[in-house]
Formats: structure tokens, C-alpha cells, sequence
């Protein structure tokens, strides 16, 4: 293995753990559960699962591995908080975007040649990428997987 495949195997390997991690906690919550705040007047369950679909829905886009799955969530999960909007989608609907959406992206990433995980991600300048090429498509799954980290260890304070 060179260290190219190294590199990858690494990060991959996180992102997956944590992705297995945080399933196991989301499925080890009911519905009702999601509605609870993780501390008093913090985020809820529910808004946090759809915060992160719609965090991932635009790794998508960042990539260059085509449109946005969810452009809907981006509105109440992103540019929103908590309980500023009056609907959300249900907790069974967020659960199976979630499903969904990891099956897509990890069939999206398995398409990626090694060498264009290294290419500079959609957020950047070509001017840019030439003075900073660590602003690269891989960087963003390292930032996505500490992402993840951060919010599942909230996830395992919802009671």
C-alpha cells in the first residue's frame, strides 16, 4: 500500500467508524427521544439528526459528485435554529434521508480515484488551491468527520 492508499484507508476508516458510532446511538433513540434537548435549552435529537443530513447533503456538492439530495433541509437545519421553525420533517423521514444518504455517498466515494481525493473541492479558487493545495476534496472529510465526532457526542446525551 503506498501512501496515497495509506492516506485514504486512514481518514475513510474514521468516517466510517464514526458513521457505524453514530448509527448506533440514533437507533438506540425512539422518535420521542429525538425530541428532547441534549441539555436544557440546547438543540434537540431531531434537529441535530437533520443539521447533519443537511451537512452532509452539501459534501455533494463540495465534492463535485453531483446535486444536493435534501436541498429542502437546508433552510430549517442550516440557516435556522433550533425551534425557529415551527415544521420539520418527521423523525421517521429524517431516519431514512439518513439511511439513504450514506448509502449514496459511500457509493459516491468508492467512484473517487485516489489521486482526485488530492484535487481541489468546489468551495475553492484555482488561484487559491495553487497557494493552499491542502484545501483539497479529502480535507473536507476530515472536516465532515470531526463534524460528526462533535455532534454524536451530543447525540449520546439525549435521554
Amino acid at each position: 500500500m503506498n501512501t496515497t492508499e495509506t492516506t485514504l484507508k486512514m481518514v475513510f476508516d474514521r468516517w466510517y467508524a464514526l458513521l457505524k458510532n453514530f448509527d448506533t446511538t440514533l437507533n438506540a433513540l425512539t422518535d420521542e427521544q429525538l425530541q428532547h434537548e441534549i441539555a436544557p435549552g440546547k438543540n434537540r435529537g431531531i434537529y441535530l439528526l437533520g443539521h447533519m443530513i443537511a451537512v452532509h447533503d452539501d459534501m455533494l456538492r463540495l465534492l463535485d459528485l453531483g446535486e444536493k439530495m435534501y436541498p429542502e433541509l437546508f433552510e430549517p437545519f442550516i440557516k435556522e435554529a433550533d425551534k425557529a421553525v415551527s415544521e420539520l420533517p418527521s423523525a421517521t423521514t429524517l431516519r431514512a434521508y439518513w439511511a439513504k444518504q450514506n448509502e449514496v455517498l459511500k457509493q459516491k466515494f468508492d467512484s473517487v480515484p485516489a489521486d482526485e481525493w488530492f484535487q481541489k473541492h468546489t468551495a475553492v479558487t484555482a488561484e487559491d488551491f495553487a497557494k493552499e493545495p491542502h484545501r483539497n476534496k479529502l480535507n473536507i472529510i476530515i472536516t465532515r468527520t470531526s463534524h460528526l465526532a462533535y455532534h454524536h457526542g451530543q447525540f449520546v446525551l439525549i435521554n
